[in-house]
């Protein structure tokens, strides 16, 4: 019974995934060079670094391990959070401790992950909600100048969309094999990854 219950919202899920992805790429048609440039940047800027890699994935990992709402309620919190967090670092507004924040969060998530905690969808939107904020806050103070802020945040969103996609597919798809033990050793290797970049 609790397998029937953590799938029956899945084409819910799809559906966010589905506009996450769509939007992005209708408001990058028909723009400038230096909004293509822009959307080049923001989007490869989350793929670039191994930090943003392994907590993107482990969001939705995360989501599709607890079921239920959170499997589209917890990826849109991180979307929307880290694009209000992008904003802020585009605007250079100073938060302290934004890269420690972002090892942290790898290494929470891959515990959460790992020990498969299912907390409240409350509490678990107010978790990867801080962590939003933190990354955002990157993407956006690592914007090149010549970019279109727009277009960079666009870039940005669309790659953090398809990242959560992959971890709620891989989630999805080992508990439908009924391993979720899979799912726990890999967020035994995310808080791994979590420890190489915070000692590298």
């Amino acid at each position: 019974m609790k397998m029937k219950k953590t799938f029956t919202v899945v084409p819910r899920g799809a559906l966010f995934l589905a506009a996450a992805l769509l939007i992005p790429s209708l408001a990058h048609a028909h723009v400038g060079v230096g909004q293509t440039y822009g959307f080049d940047h923001g989007f490869t800027h989350p793929l670039s670094g191994l930090d943003h890699i392994c907590a993107m994935i482990a969001v939705g990992l995360w989501a599709a391990q607890m079921g239920g709402r959170a499997i589209w309620a917890v990826p849109l919190t991180f979307v929307s959070v880290m694009a209000f967090g992008g904003l802020l670092g585009m605007m250079h507004i100073q938060i302290p401790f934004i890269e420690t924040g972002i090892v942290i969060s790898v290494l929470t998530l891959g515990v959460l992950i790992a020990a498969a905690v299912r907390l409240p969808l409350a509490a678990s939107i107010l978790i990867v909600g801080l962590f939003a904020i933190c990354h955002g806050h990157a993407h956006g103070e690592e914007m090149p100048e010549s970019a279109s802020g727009i277009a960079f945040a666009a870039g940005f969103i669309l790659a953090t969309a398809l990242l959560h996609g992959v971890g709620i597919g891989i989630g999805i798809a080992i508990q439908k094999l009924s391993k979720p033990l899979v799912v726990r050793l890999a967020g035994v290797a995310i808080v791994l990854c979590g420890i190489y970049i915070w000692v590298s």
